[in-house]
């Protein structure tokens, strides 16, 4: 594993000795722009592990993305191996079924100090959710992102991430009802402890993601990325191009459903990825959003 690589796959061409705010910045932004956030593994029946050089050779070397734990570790490494003062963070994604976070760890996040200041680095939650650059850990302000307004909240024991997005434009009729489009304005994503964790930490979540026939990730295979005008995601079979319109105050999103026939030739030409394993797609009842 070298940090060369690493910068080639996201196309970073800036100095690695300014281990400054505005080299956090581009880094996180070419990651998101670069590589996906998903979970095809999953339904390839592959294993995904919380082996740092598995998870290197996987997206790195391979060209493919990942979830939160294979991204954002994969991310805090780079920034560790750069000289950054950086250490992960567990945090607890909202449950809409039932209101509430959830009880244990189920996403990795980083936080980074440049200068005294704390900064909150999370490239891997996917689609209008996906952070584009780093978040200044300071409580109640509105820190404008690509696809909206985010906000660090302190609760004391712990912190809340809340975004507040803009209206959907569904371009296509037959999709303006669809569960994939959220309908909720301002939506919290998680909330977190600034407790540092190791990535064993995560290993009994990184199983049962991936098992737990309750999770989200065995219920929808998913794959986003992020362009430099909105997003592109694969839910099952429905592929979605989202463009942000906030001059307009709008979202607009053009979807469609793909023959099981064109699902490899949409994942080549709109992700970059090319499975070595056959997808099965899988759309299942479960609370999901783009």
């Amino acid at each position: 594993m070298n940090l060369e690589e690493y910068f080639s796959r996201i196309s970073f061409h800036g100095s690695c000795n300014n281990l400054d705010l505005a080299t956090l910045k581009l880094l996180h932004k070419q990651h998101v722009l670069s590589i996906p956030f998903e979970n095809l593994s999953v339904h390839c029946g592959e294993r995904i592990t919380m082996d740092l050089e598995v998870i290197f050779n996987k997206i790195v070397r391979s060209s493919r993305g990942g979830w939160c734990l294979e991204n954002n570790f994969l991310f805090g490494w780079v920034l560790r191996q750069m000289g950054y003062d950086t250490e992960m963070l567990g945090s607890r994604v909202f449950n809409s079924a039932t209101n509430d976070f959830y009880t244990t760890d189920n996403h990795l996040i980083n936080k980074v100090v440049i200068d005294g200041k704390a900064y909150i680095t999370d490239v891997s939650f996917g689609m209008s959710s996906q952070l584009w650059e780093p978040l200044e850990l300071v409580s109640g302000k509105d820190q404008p992102q690509a696809a909206g307004a985010c906000r660090l909240i302190d609760k004391g024991d712990h912190w809340v991430l809340e975004k507040t997005g803009r209206k959907p434009k569904v371009v296509n009729p037959e999709f303006a009802k669809s569960s994939l489009v959220n309908q909720k304005l301002k939506k919290p994503l998680y909330s977190f402890t600034l407790v540092p964790r190791e990535a064993r930490h995560f290993l009994e979540v990184c199983h049962s993601l991936q098992t737990d026939p309750r999770s989200l990730f065995t219920n929808k295979s998913i794959c986003s990325l992020q362009t430099p005008t909105g997003f592109r995601g694969l839910v099952g079979w429905t592929y979605s191009e989202v463009t942000y319109k906030p001059e307009e105050g709008v979202d607009v999103l053009d979807m469609r459903d793909i023959p099981d026939d064109e699902i490899d030739q949409i994942l080549r030409e709109k992700f970059n990825i090319k499975l070595q394993n056959k997808l099965q797609p899988v759309n299942k009842t479960a609370y999901y959003t783009l």
